[in-house]
Formats: C-alpha cells, sequence, structure tokens
C-alpha cells in the first residue's frame, strides 16, 4: 500500500486559461486575446493520513492554445503565428511545467482549504520560482482548485509581441486563471 494519497488531473473537466493584454496607441482598438491551454496533466498528492507533504505537479504542451475570441480566419492565423513562433517558440520549447517545494494548507471550512503554494516554473527553456494561492475542496475521491495568478514573459525570456511597428504591443503581464479537478488515482 502506498504511503502516498494521489489524484491525477481531469483535463476535459478542468480549465486553464490565459490572457495576454494589449498596450500601446492602438490598444483602445485592439483586442486582449484570451486562450484555453488544451493539453494538460499533472497530479496532486498528500501523506496518507494526514494530507502532510502535499504536492503538485503539472505538464502543459505550449501547443496547445485554443484561442477563444472571435476573430477573423486571417487574425487567428496571425495571432498563433506570432504566438506560437516569435513569442513560445513552441518548436524548441514544447513543454511548460511546474512542480511545486512547499505547500501550505489553511482550513476555511469542512473540506475547504486556502494554499499557498511554493515551486518552480518551467517556462520558455527557464526556471523560476513561482508562488501562487489556491482555494482547494478536498475529498475522499477527488480535489477540486481554483484561482489565478500572473507571470512577467520577460522573467522567462520572452520576448514581448508587437504589431504594425509598436503601435500594439502586449503588455509583459500575463493572467493565468484555472479550474482544476483531479480524481483520486489507484
Amino acid at each position: 500500500m502506498s504511503d502516498r494519497v494521489r489524484f491525477v488531473f481531469d483535463p476535459k473537466a478542468s480549465h486553464l486559461r490565459l490572457h495576454a493584454f494589449a498596450s500601446g496607441l492602438a490598444s483602445v482598438v485592439a483586442h486582449s486575446p484570451k486562450f484555453a491551454i488544451q493539453d494538460f496533466s499533472g497530479e496532486a498528492s498528500y501523506a496518507q493520513g494526514t494530507m502532510g507533504q502535499p504536492s503538485l505537479k503539472i505538464t502543459m504542451k505550449a501547443g496547445s492554445l485554443a484561442l477563444q475570441d472571435e476573430v477573423t480566419e486571417q487574425e487567428r492565423r496571425e495571432i498563433f503565428r506570432i504566438t506560437y513562433d516569435e513569442v513560445l517558440e513552441i518548436r524548441s520549447y514544447p513543454e511548460i511545467t511546474y512542480e511545486s517545494s512547499q505547500i501550505s494548507l489553511s482550513k476555511i471550512s469542512e473540506n475547504t482549504y486556502g494554499s499557498t503554494i511554493l515551486g518552480m516554473l518551467r517556462l520558455h527553456g527557464v526556471s523560476n520560482a513561482h508562488n501562487f494561492n489556491a482555494q482547494l475542496v478536498i475529498g475522499e475521491e477527488s480535489i477540486r482548485a481554483y484561482g489565478d495568478f500572473t507571470i512577467k514573459q520577460t522573467d522567462y525570456g520572452i520576448r514581448i509581441a508587437s504589431v504594425g511597428g509598436g503601435t500594439l504591443k502586449m503588455r509583459d503581464e500575463i493572467k493565468i486563471t484555472y479550474f482544476i479537478i483531479a480524481q483520486r488515482a489507484g
């Protein structure tokens, strides 16, 4: 019998979204694209019987973004060309990973917890410490986690996208929102 209780992410029931924000002279007429990350996997675990030593691992495919905005087919192709080829450089950096080093839990109510998650985010070939907060509902057979956080692209060596000679430029900050459902494994 394992000494850890494992929960595996259910990507069909979960949502990972990222939101880039436009800036510059043309930002009033431009849109700030929103993407869903469609291909990701992960697991959370903790010590059997105590919920001690919780951990989290997640892997996302950088090339699995789905644009959530209504745009023309030409705009869609251009957004993906810039995002995949110039910003994320998915041929060189196909995966984004996060692994926790420490998770603290504080009970809010029955089965509901606030958590602070400390760990390493590997994006665009760069690993940086990244911490975020989550709200958790922990049951016998599932965990639900939700929240949001921001990252700065330049912290990961990512060139900030611009169009039209710099009249439209994206902001450095990207907002990530998530709702994760993980089912008990084995």
